[in-house]
C-alpha cells in the first residue's frame, strides 16, 4: 500500500471541475484509490464520495493506493495534484 498527503491550495477547495477530474485519473487505475482526511476515507473513483468531503483551500488530504499497479497509480496522481493547484503535505 502506498499513501501520498497533498495540501488544497485552491481557494475554492476540491471543487467540481477539479474533483471530476481527480476521480477520472483514480478510475483509470487497476487499484484501490481511496481519498479523505484521516477522519473521513472515500473511493475516489466515486465522484459523489470525493464531493461529500467538501475539502477547502488549507486542508490536507490523502490518497491511498492498494494492488495491482499502486506504484504507477501513486505516480499519475502526483503529477496530477500538483499541476492542479496541490502542494505535498509536510511529512
Amino acid at each position: 500500500m502506498r499513501e501520498i498527503r497533498y495540501l488544497i491550495d485552491d481557494p475554492l477547495g476540491l471543487h467540481a471541475r477539479p474533483a471530476g477530474l481527480l476521480v477520472k485519473m483514480a478510475a483509470k487505475c487497476k487499484c484501490d484509490v481511496q481519498l479523505g482526511t484521516p477522519a473521513k476515507m472515500v473511493n475516489a473513483k466515486r465522484i459523489i464520495g470525493v464531493m461529500a468531503l467538501t475539502l477547502k483551500q488549507g486542508n490536507e488530504m490523502i490518497m491511498t493506493f492498494n494492488g495491482e499497479d499502486e506504484e504507477e497509480a501513486e505516480k499519475q496522481a502526483r503529477a496530477f495534484l500538483e499541476a492542479n493547484q496541490f502542494s505535498p503535505a509536510a511529512p
